[in-house]
């Protein structure tokens, strides 16, 4: 019998640093314990400022640091209306990300949109470097997150947190 595919889109306002950097770093975390096959992880744009552009350096150097690939090829895509029946869950990075999410779906009806330091217990965005330049600040909240995302993920439908 096989296992539903988790199915999980990453958003921010360009798709260059910081949904990008949660694509990657989910999809090196799931490989870490094996259970990447269980996952299908994208990420997209809430805005056509970056669309076609690849990942930002600053998310490039931080990904490499970490040890973490795969991300060559990466080019910044715009989230659609038929996202929302493709994935289980769509993470925005911050408040703004949320409302033109929300706009662009037309709307929440099976509760499949979060902001993604919720599942770390904050209420706050994620550190947003396009402003900061601070991509360690970024890396750290999107890994609270990811780690977040995951214990979700386990005591929901059984997924491996550890």
């Amino acid at each position: 019998m096989t296992q539903h595919l988790i199915r999980i889109l990453f958003v921010c306002h360009g798709n260059i640093c910081r949904s990008t950097m949660a694509e990657f770093v989910l999809k090196d975390m799931v490989a870490r314990r094996g259970i990447a096959d269980r996952f299908r992880i994208e990420s997209a744009a809430t805005s056509t400022e970056e669309l076609g552009n690849p990942v930002h350096p600053g998310t490039r150097r931080m990904l490499v640091a970490h040890g973490i690939g795969g991300f060559e090829g990466k080019r910044a895509r715009q989230l659609c209306r038929a996202d929302y029946d493709a994935f289980d869950l769509i993470i925005g990075m911050d408040e703004a990300n949320l409302r033109n999410m929300r706009r662009m779906l037309g709307g929440d009806p099976q509760a499949k949109l979060f902001k993604m330091l919720e599942f770390a217990g904050y209420s706050r965005d994620v550190a947003d470097p396009w402003y900061t330049g601070d991509f360690d600040a970024t890396y750290q909240d999107v890994c609270d997150g990811c780690e977040g995302l995951l214990n979700y993920l386990a005591l929901r439908i059984g997924v491996p947190a550890e």
